[in-house]
């Protein structure tokens, strides 16, 4: 019997190990079960078998002035990283998007001349910052998986393969939830307004907007008669997030788990969250939402004057159809009253809910939506790579 693939696969962050998840179920149904997985990640890559190295939470911080202390932690962590691909020998590595710690992975791969093939899924946005980093992923890199469909084409004139195969949020189930069950469940009324906020799945992203949040629900309490709020959470933040909610004036429910989160997203009304991944399960449930950001000042100057990042929007939605479909509130909007205003008029305006709505779905068909599994794809690419490159 032919001994099973060894996949090392490491995430970063949350939004990272749901795609690692995905993509382990997807590698273990295209290869008929043989394939096992070594690595780092969390909650989703846990339940698909992964033994995590170490706790993915170490790796989720966002802000350059919040990675500087943890540097030289993270530091040893890529040296015991490599240390246990060089044991294992697996036949591929495959990282998924943190690219300042997968990066050094990559490189420290390279530097030792290991044969081992290297997959990096999920493109840093060199369209946004300098395009540099393009001459940076194809020196160290031998296959990168994009999300996006422009994206190949700049890793591919430096000489990377580069493969396109969609946004996995399309196939999530985050379009599927059951409003109407998952009031029943929690004593809702069908006739209460329900506001889902989502501060977060970083412990930098929650120590920047817990607060804000707090204030903001402070507002919409005396505007909103009977507001209600759900809350969904992530490990690396759900003790905080937990305690931050006991305090806020509204009722507010703390939940966790995929499913229970979709099924809120179609209870809610409106949704008032942080950037990143969510905003497009946020598109894909239909569900309006106001999106908000905040760093420390010295890493939003470091950002914009150092490293050139210069984008009009920080939310794919809206960088795909170029355009404010989801209101963003970011820095030094990122503040109580703006909040609770643009939340307020979600709650008040269907219309511009509707038109929110129509603008999020024609982004997602920018990502593949209606098309086949972008899981499906990125695992046949992954085992297509490895068949290829095996001796």
């Amino acid at each position: 019997m032919t001994e099973p693939l060894l996949i090392y696969i490491i995430a970063g962050e949350p939004s990272g190990d749901l795609l690692g998840g995905r993509l382990m179920a997807a590698l273990r149904q295209r290869s008929g079960g043989q394939v096992r997985f070594a690595g780092i990640g969390g909650e989703s890559m846990r339940d698909e078998g992964l033994d995590s190295l170490f706790p993915m939470t170490e790796l989720s911080v966002m802000g350059l002035v919040e990675v500087v202390p943890r540097i030289p932690a993270i530091l040893r962590r890529v040296k015991q990283t490599l240390c246990d691909i060089e044991t294992k020998c697996p036949a591929a590595v495959i990282t998924i998007d943190s690219w300042g710690f997968t990066g050094r992975i990559h490189g420290g791969l390279k530097k030792a001349g290991s044969n081992i093939p290297r997959i990096h899924y999920v493109a840093p946005m060199v369209w946004a910052w300098k395009s540099g980093r393009t001459k940076t992923l194809a020196r160290v890199l031998d296959l990168l998986l994009t999300l996006l469909p422009n994206e190949p084409a700049w890793f591919e004139k430096e000489g990377l393969r580069a493969l396109h195969v969609g946004h996995p949020v399309i196939e999530g189930g985050a379009g599927n939830g059951d409003g109407a069950a998952f009031r029943r469940r929690h004593g809702i009324a069908a006739d209460t307004k329900v506001l889902c906020v989502l501060p977060g799945s970083r412990h930098s992203e929650t120590a920047k907007l817990l607060g804000p949040f707090a204030k903001t629900l402070g507002l919409l309490a005396a505007r909103v008669a009977g507001l209600t709020v759900v809350v969904p959470t992530v490990e690396t933040v759900a003790e905080e997030v937990t305690r931050a909610a006991a305090t806020w004036p509204v009722p507010s429910l703390v939940i966790r788990g995929a499913a229970e989160k979709y099924d809120a997203f179609a209870a809610c009304d409106v949704a008032l969250a942080a950037s990143g991944t969510v905003a497009l399960e946020l598109a894909m449930a239909g569900l309006p939402a106001v999106i908000t950001y905040k760093v420390s000042r010295l890493s939003a100057f470091v950002a914009t004057r150092f490293l050139g990042l210069s984008l009009k929007f920080v939310t794919l939605v809206n960088i795909l159809v170029d355009r404010a479909v989801m209101p963003e509130l970011l820095q030094d909007d990122c503040r109580p009253n703006k909040l609770a205003e643009a939340v307020e008029h979600l709650l008040n305006d269907p219309v511009a809910c509707d038109a929110q709505v129509a603008g999020a779905r024609h982004a997602l068909e920018k990502l593949g939506l209606g098309g086949e599994s972008p899981s499906g794809r990125a695992a046949d690419a992954v085992l297509a790579f490895i068949k290829e490159r095996r001796p």
